[in-house]
């Protein structure tokens, strides 16, 4: 049987909006923490252009596997084993890389630790493109983020909705800069980082 996230069917849409517009000229993609693998079929068949690779930690990898199976797209690829802490990142190049409800999962270091290995991985003009919820300012947007946030911090206190000023000054860090910051359904946002892009360049938050 197939592991089914009702947060991934609903969100699938809108994501898909912003993937056609930022993996436009995008051939491919790293996706890190597939999870049950179904915004991996998903975008894959409705972006035939893109090799989709996928990844998260072995325990996820049957879930991922059976959705790829069903599939059956040629353009989606086996899961890779990729904690980002432990494993070691693919020795090979991406032009892009896409991660959805992850930052605020992890703790802290496993953060940095994702946003230096993606810029390892990351061609020169790539696009990261990172999907959940953010605060700003180290303010919530939401009362419904800010309960999100209790409810992530009860079940494990090193998580936690992620401020995207650090955020941003990881991706600095790491050789990428903000291109675009898309406002989402049910309060979330998917943040755009260009590898190398001029930081002098900066596009209307969508």
């Amino acid at each position: 049987m197939k592991p089914f996230a009702e947060s991934c069917a609903e969100n699938q849409q809108p994501i898909l909006d912003v993937l056609r517009i930022e993996f436009a000229a995008v051939r491919r993609v790293l996706e890190i923490g597939s999870g049950t693998g179904q915004h991996a079929v998903f975008f894959a068949a409705h972006l035939p252009h893109l090799n989709w690779q996928t990844s998260d930690v072995a325990d996820y990898h049957p879930g991922i596997r059976a959705w790829i199976d069903d599939a059956r797209l040629s353009n989606v690829r086996p899961p890779l084993p990729l904690d980002v802490t432990r494993d070691v990142w693919p020795d090979e190049s991406f032009d892009g890389v896409f991660s959805a409800n992850t930052a605020h999962i992890m703790a802290w270091p496993a953060v940095e630790a994702m946003f230096t290995g993606i810029g390892r991985v990351l061609t020169p003009g790539g696009h990261f493109c990172l999907y959940g919820p953010f605060n700003y300012g180290g303010e919530f947007t939401s009362a419904s983020n800010a309960r999100f946030d209790q409810w992530l911090k009860a079940r494990d206190p090193n998580s936690g909705v992620r401020n995207f000023e650090d955020l941003d000054r990881l991706a600095a860090t790491a050789g990428m800069r903000l291109a675009q910051d898309y406002a989402m359904p049910a309060n979330n946002r998917t943040l755009v980082w260009i590898k190398g892009m001029d930081p002098r360049v900066w596009t209307t938050p969508r």
